[in-house]
Parts: structure tokens; C-alpha cells; sequence
């Protein structure tokens, strides 16, 4: 079209959310380009595979935990749900941004948008990131579904053309050009506040921004003790990191077992855990708890259970025994020990 006098009032909207569309659109778009054209990160042998990053999700993901879990303890079918994943970004990305099937993809990203806000809302060390990019996300698809596109899209220049197609009511339900809706104004309120009240429900569910105490689960690490026990002449027991940085481990830098007066029965140092046999590690997802050069390292959303022998320890089965996991910055974790 030469000038914007020639744009249909109606089709006015598609125009100005113009760079919406090209700015979410490269958003999903840059994650297929970043995992496949810049790095390899579809390879499961390499490190910064994109499984890893999902399992990071797993903690505390907001209602598709057992999705995330099912996933990440089955290898294969998680790097299939990766690819797919990354095929579907890629597609969804680059027809927003070229204007193609408009309201179709819309519902991609709006789909895309509410997985990562579920799943990983819960992140962010400064400025609670993964759930700014979904809220933004679930109203920039949901916002691109009402407008279609205008100007400067394929959709724009089918309709130009007067291709038969792009008169039905299919296309303007998929494509762009005038919603068949009644009543718009109520649909755009319900539509609007529905997702309002999403944004304010995730906000307070996963960072307390609404009311009460605010918290950030990305700040540092925690990790949980599961079923600390004797066993065999050895101390077992369960360890999963539910907080802290995605970005790097919790290192541990201690492992004690101490009886009820506080004396050290049994102690792994820094040096140990660096050294610490991998066999004696039985790591459940595909993040991995591993030794380090320094220390032992787990990365978020890892869970695994260790065994290590106490050969040559002395114990009282009517003792009361504690077991202490120390990180590099000082946190401790703490677990009564069953005999």
C-alpha cells in the first residue's frame, strides 16, 4: 500500500502492533537460531544442553511438575521434546515476524509464552526474568491474535491480491483482516483481565509480589535431604537442589556425619568430594550432581543419591547420628540419620 489512507480503519491495529510482531517474533525465532546455527545446544553430550535447562524448571514449576519429571528421567523422549520444541519456536518465530497465518501463530506464542511462565516463572536472580517473559509473552499472542497484521505481511499481501481464500471465514480467523466477533469489547476486557488476574496470581505464587513477603527462590542455593540412613556399612542418603542460580551449581565443600553431642564421626572434605567416585553417585534427571575441581557440584533441579562407606567408623545403633552437607558460601543443610 502506498500510504495509510488506503489501510482499512479495521485493519488499522495490525499496522501499529507492527513491532510486536517483529520483537516477539525474534524472540522465539533467536532461540531455534541460538540452539542450532550459533552453538550446538541439542547435543546431550555437550555442555549447556537445553535438556539441562529444562530440568532446572523442575523445582518448583507451577502445575506441569510431572510433565517436567517424566521428561528429564527419560533421556530420549526429552531431547525429542527439545527438538520438537525448537522446530515449533522456530516456525511460530519466523511466520509472526514475516506476518503469515497471524492469529494461527499468535496462538503459538501465546502457547510457548504460558509454558515458560509454568515452568520457570519461578526464576530469575534480578529482576524475576522467566516470568516477565511469559506474562509479556501470554499478552503480546493474545494481543497479535485480536490485531492480525496489516501492513508489511504476507497475510496483508494475500489479501491485496484477492486470493479466494483470504475471504473466508477460516482466514480471518487464522490468518488477519476483521475478527467475526460480536461484541469485540467484552471478549478484549475478558480476555484482558483474565490474563491480568494470571499475571497477579503467578506473580504472588511464585515471588509473593502482591502481598506479604517477598521472596526470590534464585538467589541462593538450598538443597533437600531425603532418606538419610545406615545401610549396609554405609551412610546413604537422597540430595535435590530446589533453589538458587540456574546458571551454576551449589558446591559442597563438606559432608559430615556427627552424633548427638556434635563430635565428627566421619568427614569429606572439599578435596574429597573433588575426588569423590562417580559410582557411588546414582543421579535420577539429566542435570547431574558430579565431582568437581574443588568441591561437589549440583546443578539446579539435580537430584541424586550418595553412598558413601563407612569402613573402619565406629557406631551405635542407639546413637543419634546428624548428617551436615556444607556449600562453598557458607549455607548448611541438615538431616537426622536413621540407623
Amino acid at each position: 500500500m502506498k500510504n495509510n489512507m488506503q489501510i482499512p480503519g479495521n485493519n488499522m491495529a495490525g499496522l501499529f502492533t507492527l513491532s510486536i510482531r517483529l520483537v516477539v517474533g525474534w524472540t522465539y525465532f533467536s532461540a531455534f537460531w541460538r540452539r542450532v546455527i550459533l552453538v550446538d545446544k541439542l547435543d546431550p553430550e555437550v555442555a549447556g544442553y537445553i535438556g539441562e535447562k529444562f530440568n532446572h524448571f523442575l523445582p518448583n514449576a507451577l502445575g506441569i511438575k510431572p510433565i517436567i519429571e517424566h521428561l528429564v528421567t527419560h533421556p530420549e523422549q526429552l531431547w525429542l521434546a527439545m527438538v520438537v520444541f525448537t522446530i515449533i519456536e522456530a516456525i511460530v518465530g519466523l511466520l509472526i515476524m514475516l506476518g503469515f497465518f497471524t492469529r494461527l501463530m499468535s496462538l503459538g506464542v501465546f502457547g510457548l509464552a504460558t509454558g515458560i511462565l509454568l515452568g520457570s516463572g519461578w526464576i530469575g536472580t534480578t529482576c524475576l526474568d522467566e516470568w516477565q517473559i511469559g506474562v509479556l509473552g501470554i499478552a503480546s499472542g493474545f494481543t497479535l491474535f485480536l490485531s492480525g497484521s496489516s501492513s508489511y505481511s504476507i497475510d496483508q499481501w494475500l489479501i491485496n491480491r484477492k486470493m479466494k481464500f483470504t475471504q473466508t471465514k477460516w482466514f480471518a480467523w487464522l490468518g488477519s483482516g476483521e475478527l467475526p466477533l460480536k461484541n469485540i469489547k467484552h471478549w478484549v476486557l475478558g480476555g484482558a483481565m483474565a490474563i491480568l488476574f494470571l499475571t497477579l496470581f503467578t506473580n504472588q505464587f511464585f515471588h509473593g509480589g502482591v502481598w506479604g513477603t517477598l521472596h526470590n527462590k534464585s538467589v541462593k542455593p538450598k538443597i533437600e535431604i531425603a532418606d538419610a540412613g545406615i545401610r549396609n556399612q554405609s551412610l546413604q542418603f537422597e540430595i535435590y537442589r530446589v533453589e538458587g542460580a540456574d546458571v551454576y551449581g551449589s558446591f559442597l565443600i563438606g559432608i559430615q556425619l556427627l552424633d548427638k553431642n556434635g563430635n565428627l564421626i566421619l568427614e569429606q572434605t572439599g578435596k574429597d568430594l573433588a575426588g569423590f567416585p562417580v559410582q557411588n553417585i546414582d543421579n535420577r534427571y539429566v542435570a547431574k550432581v558430579k565431582p568437581g575441581k574443588h568441591s561437589m557440584v549440583v546443578p539446579l533441579g539435580a537430584k541424586a543419591t550418595l553412598n558413601i562407606p563407612l569402613s573402619g567408623v565406629e557406631l551405635n545403633d542407639q546413637e543419634e547420628y546428624t548428617l551436615k552437607l556444607i556449600d562453598i558460601s557458607g549455607l548448611e543443610w541438615e538431616s537426622k540419620v536413621k540407623m
